[in-house]
């Protein structure tokens, strides 16, 4: 996503520490409301002002020097950022741990813990999004602060019988590190699953690569190939070093040469991503192969595997190629993947589908963004179709989650969030709103009345303990895993379920030690 480094950073002011969580997934709209524009209420900063920076010029403005000059800026308001659905940091997180180790800090991006669990938003009919907004009390550890739940939701995933047909390429990876029954063999294992599962109508072609590439089969149609495929899959074997350059270049020439008109063309790359011959940096990969991202649209679905896994690359990767990442760690999550999930990983609804988050300065003193730290977009560039934002498909959602801290007497307008997004096909752009006043937030969040908010709370507390970012009103691990378990037991959930396992090793592994970090100062922090 070419032009999303260009991160803003508003207004400098003091700068303090608290919690705002992204995520994908679905849940209930407490307190919600969506309309199809966005508008500014009571003096809260609108959506995408134009590029002064700032809180829109209401309350609190910076001091004026004698010449005229403003002493600072006032704070900022606006949360910008870019949709995400990635789930592959919580699968490799929940891998780690089952090994015996804490995952590395930077391999855990909270948005993505939150991804992995549904909230049961309601879905629009048609494409784009519905915007729910709802909220709670953090409880005694959090003191005055509040969590802000911005959910939005793409419609229903079609049945197999009613998705557009897909042209498919594999690219997957056969180098020595893929040797192993939890790598190749579960490669093997996935794509003999997803050719038994789709259609006569669609197709596929398989490139494998090593230090060199390989054309294994070109893009054929599963009516009366099955076998022809199978025995293209079963004939893998690992050999040599990685060059995922080699076959990522391979495997778009391939879907290119394979392109249907009216298909869902995709290249779906299948490794451990632990690059270590010819080109190794993700810009540069997909900088070669520009044109066929451009000019075809077609998206670049990443499948991790390995207990060792270049995941900074693979989400990369995916990320400058229009599409998203998963990691699989055994046959069940690669079921879970290719057929329970299929219409999702393949159709889109959204193109750079953007979201912005308008708080109130009259009620809100303070709020912070955790995770998407690559998907943050500049305020200004919200309404700017030209700079990048996520393709988002059926079946899928988003949350962000806001640690918030009301002033003192807050009543009324907190926020309004508003959803930007291109149709796939005309790229005509549209926009749906949602709002919050501070009675929808002001339930307790432990035992309140919305089970998936605590679930979503849980897994946004897991994620920034495990990289150490001091949320403000962060239980302990041992807390978590405890309250995990009954929501798990509530929800009769399997996925709370292995969260609550997994948030119960990385207590034991990191001996219950926890940061609750410092705040101080106004707007929003780093």
């Amino acid at each position: 996503m070419e032009r999303r480094t260009r991160m803003y950073r508003g207004a400098l002011g003091l700068l303090l520490a608290g919690g705002v969580l992204l995520t994908g997934c679905t849940g209930s709209g407490e307190g919600s409301g969506g309309k199809s524009a966005a508008s500014d209420r009571r003096g809260a900063p609108a959506p995408a002002p134009a590029a002064t920076g700032g809180a829109g010029g209401t309350a609190r403005e910076g001091a004026k020097k004698a010449d005229g000059l403003k002493e600072s800026a006032p704070p900022d308001y606006l949360s910008t950022f870019a949709l995400d659905v990635d789930t592959a940091s919580y699968g490799y997180a929940r891998r780690t741990l089952s090994d015996g180790r804490l995952p590395e800090p930077e391999t855990v991006r909270p948005e993505e813990f939150v991804n992995s669990f549904r909230q049961g938003y309601r879905r629009p009919k048609g494409n784009g999004f519905t915007v729910s907004v709802d909220g709670a009390r953090a409880g005694a550890e959090g003191g005055d602060w509040s969590l802000v739940r911005v959910g939005l939701a793409t419609r229903a995933a079609p049945r197999s019988t009613e998705r557009p047909p897909a042209a498919l390429t594999f690219v997957v990876d056969i180098s020595g590190s893929m040797a192993s029954s939890d790598r190749l063999g579960l490669v093997k294992t996935s794509l003999g699953i997803l050719t038994d599962e789709l259609r006569d109508d669609d197709s596929v072609s398989l490139v494998t690569f090593s230090d060199e590439a390989e054309t294994v089969l070109p893009m054929t149609r599963l009516r009366d190939h099955r076998g022809k495929i199978h025995d293209a899959v079963d004939s893998m074997e690992a050999t040599d070093s990685t060059n995922v350059e080699a076959g990522v270049r391979r495997g778009y020439e391939e879907a290119v040469d394979g392109h249907r008109k009216g298909a869902n063309n995709r290249v779906v790359l299948l490794s451990d991503a632990l690059a270590n011959t010819g080109e190794t940096d993700a810009d540069a990969i997909l900088e070669r192969i520009g044109s066929a991202r451009r000019e075809y649209g077609i998206t670049l679905f990443g499948v991790g595997v390995g207990s060792d896994y270049g995941d900074a690359l693979m989400e990369r990767l995916t990320d400058k190629g229009d599409g998203h990442t998963t990691y699989i760690a055994d046959e069940e999550q690669a079921r879970k993947v290719f057929v329970d999930q299929l219409p999702a990983h393949l159709e889109l609804t959204a193109r750079d589908a953007k979201a912005q988050v308008a708080f109130d300065p009259e009620t809100v003193e303070k709020f912070r963004l955790i995770g998407y730290e690559d998907r943050k977009v500049a305020d200004e560039d919200f309404r700017d179709d030209s700079v990048d934002g996520g393709e988002i498909g059926p079946g899928h959602t988003v949350t962000a989650l806001y640690a918030v801290r009301l002033r003192d007497g807050a009543s009324g307008h907190v926020a309004t969030a508003t959803v930007r997004w291109l149709d796939p096909g005309s790229r005509a752009a549209h926009e749906e709103t949602g709002s919050v006043e501070t009675g929808a937030i002001g339930g307790r969040l432990w035992g309140g009345r919305s089970t998936w908010l605590q679930v979503t709370a849980v897994a946004a507390y897991f994620a920034d303990t495990l990289r150490g970012g001091g949320l403000p009103g962060t239980p302990g691990l041992g807390e978590l895993a405890s309250r995990a378990k009954a929501l798990a037991a509530a929800t009769e959930d399997d996925p709370v379920a292995r969260l609550a396992t997994a948030i119960g090793r990385a207590d034991r592994l990191r001996g219950g030690h926890e940061d609750t970090g410092t705040d101080t100062g106004e707007g929003e922090m780093d």
